[in-house]
């Protein structure tokens, strides 16, 4: 992946735990490393294929003195998050924020933080079976691509299943969505899980009835055994009304524990 490099952009700003320096404030340096797809840009001579380092220098300044924070940490991560939601093309950033007249009454450079964050490819799963069950879907898919953290790159069609595990109820509308997000995957849990519950998601039954029913696949290419959060879905090869979706979207998608596409996995299960 090519790069974008700015080294040491000193800007004058109030950030710290003390009352002194946000009064006061101090001086700051932030370097940024880009990582995005500078070809086109070369080719073309379009600046707009590219990042205008001026304008951007000029906007992190903006961004970085909008508010006072107490730790730099907070202050380097509202730089990235501010990064990646405004130029889509950046893939990656990071963020190296120092701090050379640091408080700490010994004799030091600077002190500093190194932050990397980037936009992960993660498919969740979506069902329904009460109420309106396609306004259902469509308002989970709605509220996700809403979030600055995260947005829809694709939507499968969304295919009528019979109930799997808990049989007597309702049939399900299922669907499957690509999306690209900043979160890391038990974060990506509990965003997902405070939408189930905005959309009035009751877990009563396992497998059971529900107005929504939100599941991570697959994250990037992760194989976690975390009890919070096991990708990719333990059961996800098993489950018709997954694959379905899945392969309509990412039929080539490989499955990081089974090493097969899905387009395959599919194929095995209708056999």
């Amino acid at each position: 992946m090519d790069k974008i490099y700015i080294k040491d952009l000193e800007i004058y700003a109030n950030h710290g735990v003390f009352q002194e320096e946000k009064k006061l404030g101090q001086k700051f340096l932030i370097s940024i490393e880009l990582e995005l797809n500078l070809r086109k840009a070369a080719i073309t001579k379009d600046l707009t294929k590219s990042i205008d380092y001026g304008r951007l220098c000029c906007e992190v300044e903006e961004e970085f003195k909008k508010e006072s924070y107490d730790l730099i940490e907070t202050a380097a991560e509202k730089i990235s998050e501010f990064i990646l939601e405004k130029y889509d093309i950046v893939k990656k950033v990071k963020i190296v924020l120092k701090k050379p007249w640091a408080p700490i009454g010994k004799p030091l450079d600077y002190a500093a933080v190194e932050i990397n964050r980037k936009w992960h490819k993660a498919y969740i799963g979506l069902g329904s079976n009460i109420g309106d069950k396609n306004k259902n879907l469509s308002d989970a898919i709605q509220k996700i691509d809403e979030s600055k953290y995260c947005r829809v790159i694709k939507k499968s069609s969304f295919i009528v299943t019979p109930p799997w595990g808990y049989t007597d109820q309702d049939e399900f509308l299922n669907g499957v969505i690509e999306v690209e997000t900043t979160l890391e995957p038990k974060e990506l849990v509990v965003f997902l899980l405070n939408i189930e519950k905005e959309l009035k998601r009751e877990r009563i039954i396992k497998w059971g009835p529900r107005t929504i029913d939100l599941d991570v696949l697959l994250y990037d290419d992760i194989i976690s055994d975390d009890e919070e959060i096991v990708v990719p879905h333990p059961r996800m090869h098993e489950r018709m009304f997954v694959l379905e979706p899945l392969s309509e979207i990412a039929p080539y998608k490989i499955h990081p524990l089974l090493k097969e596409r899905i387009i395959d996995i599919k194929k095995k299960l209708e056999k």
